[in-house]
């Protein structure tokens, strides 16, 4: 876990508290603490969703990087396209704590999330009639040939 001072600490105890430590993360540590691979954050990089610092071929990422991070993956795992996880992203990093536009956008999105979901819950469940009466039709045939073994 690598730490990086966002400013040079001061020569003396005498000369004030000590900078707050910027806190970094490898993409091996982003990796380990979302249970995704390299190659999937790598994928979310070359779509614009994060934007680790570079030294050399290494990557640095930032608690900014972490956040998007967590909200692109909670975003997948709620049926999210990544044009929606973009705009409900890049909408957070204007507005960290939420504004009307923001909040408004996220509940339309969930709103046709939870349509999609109805829709799909339907069909399943006509799938499963459908199941049913076909299953029931070759019990009775096979009932009506004496269940008769080949």
């Amino acid at each position: 876990m690598t730490q990086l001072p966002s400013t040079p600490a001061p020569a003396t105890a005498q000369d004030g508290p000590l900078p707050r430590q910027r806190r970094t993360y490898s993409i091996g540590e982003l990796a380990k603490m979302f249970e995704v691979t390299t190659r999937t954050i790598r994928f979310y990089e070359q779509e614009g969703l994060l934007a680790p610092e570079r030294r050399g071929q290494t990557r640095i990422y930032n608690e900014k990087d972490r956040v998007r991070l967590k909200l692109t993956l909670r975003g997948k795992r709620l049926g999210f396209s990544l044009a929606e996880i973009r705009e409900v992203v890049m909408m957070y990093d204007a507005m960290p704590d939420g504004n009307r536009r923001q909040l408004r956008r996220l509940l339309e999105i969930l709103a046709d999330k939870r349509a999609n979901l109805e829709r799909q819950l339907e069909d399943i469940r006509l799938m499963q009639l459908e199941l049913d009466d076909v299953e029931r039709r070759a019990r009775d045939v096979l009932a009506s040939l004496g269940d008769q073994k080949d």
